[in-house]
């Protein structure tokens, strides 16, 4: 077994020493950590035995399920590279992340096998790529189980998996411009097993529930975690609001993560009550921002459990622990150990507590860079700090509190407009379910706010009421909006975050559209 700072050991370790603990509950299967080892075992081997070797890149098309878990794994233990695809993505999306990768090999389902050939269609270099179905439905020549006929012994390697090797290349969600591989190392993933186990507190005794798309990075903070404590991990098949009550309340869950519009989703349900609920020690809200009315909200209902994350697939994390949660409102946490953060001028300089401006960290969880990207690697790594791009400002704690991001800010007649603030007001209102404030195109400012809204119970409210409202209440003309436009649902990536970025172009179509 390595025992080097890799994760391709851990679901060995777990299974030599607690081998009869639940691990894994997922597609209808419930397995223990030495059945769970087992399969990973056949599918590494398998993987050897197609010619799948080390530094290679795997990639998945797959909603959740229990293969993907197999996958990550078994990839870990042979020193593959992981690379997750989006279910949602459109076949050219699909085309060009494949390419770039150099995958050999492409995982998917019946359901999705016409998206997968659509995709090969338009990139003819992807034939070398062998496409591999998931399903009972399968071709046997290209099935799944095929894979899984080579021995459930430890896969031999030359040589043991390095903490350098590269594990991971996470292709960004695409809210901000044209989608990045962003390149994490088995020692990173390790980094996220250590650091993540401690910070939430997940144990061997712990249920871990993950409940959104498996191909998010947000989904391997609980992930490691509950891997490297050999704790019981659930795995819904996607996110619904009732699921997550009953699984929680059947399960005993311990320790959830959800993305904002999750969270608002589940105290929104008829079926939620605190007590259906009570088994759980962490609800980690991570992703996007969690306005204040919401998280006031959760901390009546639901006392001393929630967790909030701030972070970057790059490798730049803070964590506002729940014992600070109260003491510290409004504020998204520190750094964990190991990590250091500035808060930097315009001009690189360092701003005083309270001042704001751009967030930027370093620590052992940085990515490699962007694949095959060294301009974009040489912008956001500078002397090994990341430049997050997104702004805030620390107290004299050093607590981060997150103004907004640098892309969404509105440039109002040269006044600087940050939709956050307007955010918090209009979700105050007790019609409103979620908002999102942008920046549309404006003949004398030059662009101003713009806000959408989705309501709690249709046609409760309209857009022009809701403006006056609004309007009513902000701290300064500037903030006023142009317009409150009600929309059923938001246009959403796999993680759960709302697409600005979509909501924002139609307005600036014809123009230079802020991306």
């Amino acid at each position: 077994m390595n025992n080097a700072l890799t994760i391709a050991g851990l679901v060995t370790r777990s299974a030599r020493h607690r081998p009869e603990h639940l691990a894994v509950v997922a597609s209808g299967q419930r397995l223990t950590h030495h059945d769970f080892n087992l399969r990973v075992n056949r599918l590494a081997n398998g993987m050897l035995a197609a010619g799948v070797r080390r530094g290679e890149r795997i990639a998945t098309l797959l909603p959740n399920c229990l293969e993907l878990l197999d996958i990550y794994w078994a990839a870990a233990k042979i020193g593959a590279v992981a690379v997750p695809l989006s279910p949602m993505l459109l076949a050219p999306g699909l085309a060009s992340l494949l390419d770039d990768s150099g995958a050999v090999m492409l995982f998917t389902t019946g359901s999705l096998l016409d998206l997968a050939r659509q995709a090969a269609a338009l990139a003819p270099r992807l034939s070398g790529c062998r496409l591999v179905l998931v399903g009972e439905d399968a071709d046997p020549a290209a099935s799944y189980a095929a894979l899984l006929t080579h021995g459930d012994a430890e896969p031999v390697l030359p040589s043991p998996v390095a903490p350098s090797d590269l594990y991971n290349i996470m292709y960004t969600s695409g809210t901000t411009g044209q989608p990045k591989g962003i390149m994490l190392s088995q020692q990173v993933r390790a980094m996220y097993a250590l650091l993540c186990s401690s910070v939430f507190r997940i144990g061997p005794e712990s249920v871990v529930l993950a409940t959104g798309s498996l191909v998010f990075n947000g989904a391997f903070v609980t992930m490691m975690g509950a891997f490297f404590a050999g704790a019981t991990y659930v795995v819904h098949g996607q996110f619904d609001a009732e699921a997550l009550i009953d699984t929680v309340r059947r399960e005993r869950v311990t320790h959830i993560m959800l993305v904002p519009s999750q969270i608002i989703a589940v105290l929104a349900s008829p079926r939620f009550a605190p007590e259906h609920l009570g088994s759980l020690q962490m609800i980690l809200s991570l992703g996007a921002p969690l306005h204040s009315h919401h998280k006031d909200e959760l901390q009546r209902l639901l006392p001393g459990r929630f967790h909030e994350l701030y972070g970057l697939t790059e490798g730049f994390l803070t964590i506002l622990d729940k014992t600070d949660a109260t003491r510290k409102a409004g504020s998204v946490g520190c750094a964990p150990p190991f990590m250091d953060m500035r808060i930097v001028r315009e001009d690189g300089s360092d701003a005083a507590a309270g001042e704001i401006g751009e967030i930027v960290g370093r620590g052992p969880m940085l990515m490699d860079g962007y694949f095959k990207r060294a301009d974009l690697t040489a912008a956001a790594l500078v002397d090994g700090w990341l430049h997050t791009g997104d702004v805030g400002y620390v107290d004299e704690e050093g607590f981060l509190y997150l103004v907004d991001r640098k892309k969404d800010m509105i440039d109002s007649g040269g006044v600087k407009v940050y939709p956050r603030d307007i955010e918090e007001l209009l979700v105050e209102h007790p019609a409103v379910l979620e908002v999102a404030v942008f920046g549309v195109p404006h003949e004398k400012w030059g662009e101003t706010p713009l806000a959408a809204v989705v309501l709690r119970e249709p046609g409760s409210v309209d857009g022009a009421a809701l403006k006056e409202w609004l309007n009513g209440r902000v701290g300064a003309r500037f903030q006023r909006v142009q317009e409150v436009v009600v929309l059923e649902a938001f246009p959403r990536n796999a993680a759960g975050k709302v697409l600005k970025r979509a909501l924002r172009e139609p307005y600036w179509e014809g123009r230079d559209t802020k991306i």
